[in-house]
């Protein structure tokens, strides 16, 4: 893939497989701007992804989700971050595919577990971390499919991840 035609670098996966993480450092050793959805959405809304589920409900997030997708990825030279669920739109899916490389993040169920039990503002996987985790990954199996190159993050540091993707641009 040639990154001459791809204007962004879009990093997908589920929650806790490092895209914020290894955007930051992606978009410093490119030189790129860093853009993380979720905290875009935060910032406009000014409340949490958490209360915009408790009072919005999650349907009402995912518009404002795909909205800000749809803007930021009018730019380009970015690194974007996503938030795990917004692939879930095919909308979202179409727009990143034509906005740049799409790049999915993953990781072990139970390094999944393990990183996201730390971080309790993420609102779908509050509760039995164990649980919700398997829950969600079995009905999200196949959504990130869609994604010109997967990296598992599990056993690798952020500059190995890093390497790996700057050697496909």
């Amino acid at each position: 893939m040639n990154a001459l035609k791809k204007a962004n670098v879009i990093l997908i996966g589920f929650a806790g497989t490092g895209k914020s993480t290894v955007g930051k450092a992606l978009s410093e050793q490119l030189g790129w701007q860093f853009i993380d959805t979720d905290q875009r959405i935060e910032e406009l809304q000014g409340v949490s992804i958490t209360e915009m589920f408790q009072t919005m409900g999650e349907q009402a997030f995912r518009t404002v989700e795909s909205e800000v997708i749809d803007r930021t990825l009018k730019v380009e030279n970015q690194v974007v971050s996503t938030g795990g669920g917004a692939v879930l739109a095919e909308r979202n899916r179409a727009r990143m595919q034509e906005s740049g490389i799409v790049i999915n993040l993953t990781a072990t169920k139970e390094i999944i577990i393990t990183r996201v039990s730390k971080d309790q503002s993420r609102p779908l996987v509050q509760g039995n971390v164990e649980e919700k985790v398997t829950a969600l990954m079995e009905s999200r199996k196949h959504a990130y499919d869609f994604a010109d190159l997967a990296i598992d993050t599990s056993e690798l540091s952020v500059t190995e991840i890093v390497e790996r993707i700057a050697a496909v641009l």
